[in-house]
């Protein structure tokens, strides 16, 4: 399930913003970071399953002081859940030339909390 969170820092300058920024992005499981609000104080996650106490800890380690605003779950659409439920399977053939090839049923599995390192 998807969750919006809101959390305001207090930052001074671009370079802040920029580091709030960063620091989001690269939390466990976000999706997508934005700087909202009049005053750009406002930084807005979303993602998967986002902790926000440890979200918010680390960015008043290392950009200011931060309070949660706000905290959503963001409701998916009725379409993406009817292809979830019923995925259509691919037809696989093994590629060994001696043996006879009979079609085998696969379907691809996604993982549900992917990893943002690249590196195994």
């Amino acid at each position: 399930m998807k969750r919006k969170l809101v959390i305001k820092v207090q930052m001074t300058g671009d370079k802040c913003r920029t580091k709030a920024l960063k620091l989001a992005a690269g939390a466990e499981g976000v999706t997508s970071v934005a700087i909202e609000g009049d005053d750009k104080s406002l930084v807005v996650v979303i993602g998967d399953e986002v902790d926000s106490v440890c979200l918010t800890r680390s960015l008043r380690k290392k950009v200011g002081y931060a309070t949660i605003v706000s905290v959503a779950q963001l409701e998916e659409s009725d379409e993406k859940k009817d292809e979830e439920d019923n995925p259509t399977p691919t037809i696989c053939y093994s590629g060994y030339g001696q043996y006879p090839q009979f079609p085998s049923y696969c379907r691809v599995v996604s993982d549900p909390w992917p990893s943002n390192c690249f590196f195994m």
